[in-house]
């Protein structure tokens, strides 16, 4: 069973982390987006307000920066997350299973063809994006690339340690696809 150092492991989620930052890094720039999504949002509170009573009242409607400055801070934690886990002592090689040559090759086709495969590629889409909604979609693309990563490495590394740190980022990665598909029904 082939032995490989954590760095090589690791090295590509910190990319990935990375790149995910400077997408919502630069749509916290975009002086567009909290107009538009609190237009939206009012307009469907309004809606709704009469078929669900519950709704909480139109000033705790949050702005799109805030859940994309969310995004962005989350981004970075996770960063952090993987350079620790990586400096661990314990964790200077992580046994994989018999199959890592073709996880190897999965997770690079996942890399390769991520939406966003360099911190570049992740701007150049902010910028790009029409509109909140096609930013959102950009960013549950993203969120759903990285899970799929995470969720391979997790699958076929044995170390206890490396495995709780993973499935609590892939948690959270499933939180953010749900909290941002969420927030585009609500701009519909």
């Amino acid at each position: 069973m082939p032995v490989y150092s954590i760095n090589e492991i690791i090295e590509m989620a910190v990319q990935i982390e990375r790149s995910g930052y400077a997408f919502y890094n630069e749509a916290t720039k975009r002086k567009d987006l909290d107009d538009k999504s609190r237009e939206l949002i009012t307009r469907k509170w309004f809606r709704d307000k009469e078929l669900y009573p519950g709704l909480p009242e139109l000033s705790e409607v949050k702005p799109a920066t805030e859940l994309i400055t969310w995004l962005r801070d989350q981004e970075l934690e996770h960063e952090k997350k993987f350079l620790n886990l990586r400096d661990d002592s314990e964790l200077k090689s992580l046994e994989l299973s018999q199959d890592w040559e073709l996880v190897a090759l999965y997770l690079k086709t996942i890399v390769e063809g991520r939406i966003f495969n360099s911190e570049d590629s992740a701007i150049r889409r902010v910028i790009e994006a029409k509109n909140l909604a096609e930013i959102i979609d950009y960013a549950i693309s993203f969120e759903k690339d990285t899970l799929l990563y995470f969720q391979a490495i997790s699958n076929n590394i044995s170390h206890p340690k490396a495995i709780d740190v993973l499935h609590k980022i892939i948690n959270e990665e499933i939180s953010h696809i749900i909290i941002l598909d969420a927030f585009k029904k609500n701009l519909i």
